[in-house]
């Protein structure tokens, strides 16, 4: 049985949160989210305080689960998420412009990205990029998409990869 559905969620000061029928709201100075709640699942607000409990005891993961969301989302709207990524590569550059992030990855053409709603992303060197938002699932994707695009090879470690990611490197091959 999970124990992470009886862990209540303390709000921090500035963040409100609402319940309309299953659907709960959050409100930060970093944005708003909101979260469509399982049916088996309840949830109570009380005093800056968030408890979930599932219908019954068959149905306390999905109630983990729906506490786990809510805890990311009130994280979220309150101090915000960030993932870091660097370009390991001779010639390898990103520079952030308005909604597009241009990249040149060893293509014979640029890469543009646009950046979707409730991301923003920085380039404080040619060589970081900085993902940020109020969604934790979002600013993954937008991370994870990014590195798609060249992900570290084993050999000479080239692509981009995340700040705190650790490429093995492989022996070249021998004669």
């Amino acid at each position: 049985m999970s124990r992470v559905a009886k862990k209540p969620i303390s709000l921090p000061k500035g963040v409100e949160v609402k319940q309309t029928g299953q659907e709960l709201s959050f409100k930060g100075p970093k944005g708003q989210l909101s979260l469509m709640l399982h049916p088996e699942v309840s949830v109570s607000i009380s005093d800056g305080v968030l408890t979930f409990a599932p219908s019954s005891d068959a149905h306390y993961a999905i109630a983990g689960t729906m506490r786990a969301l809510a805890s990311n989302h009130v994280q979220g709207v309150s101090a915000g998420f960030e993932v870091k990524l660097q370009l390991v590569g001779v010639g390898y550059r990103a520079q952030a412009q308005g909604n597009v992030l241009n990249l040149a990855l060893g293509f014979s053409h640029p890469v543009n990205y646009p950046v979707p709603a409730g991301i923003t992303i920085e380039t404080p060197s040619q060589t970081e990029i900085i993902v940020r938002g109020a969604d934790r699932q979002k600013v993954g994707q937008v991370a994870s998409n990014i590195r798609g695009y060249r992900p570290p090879e084993p050999y000479k470690g080239k692509g981009v990869k995340y700040h705190d990611e650790v490429v093995f490197r492989k022996e070249a091959k021998k004669k």
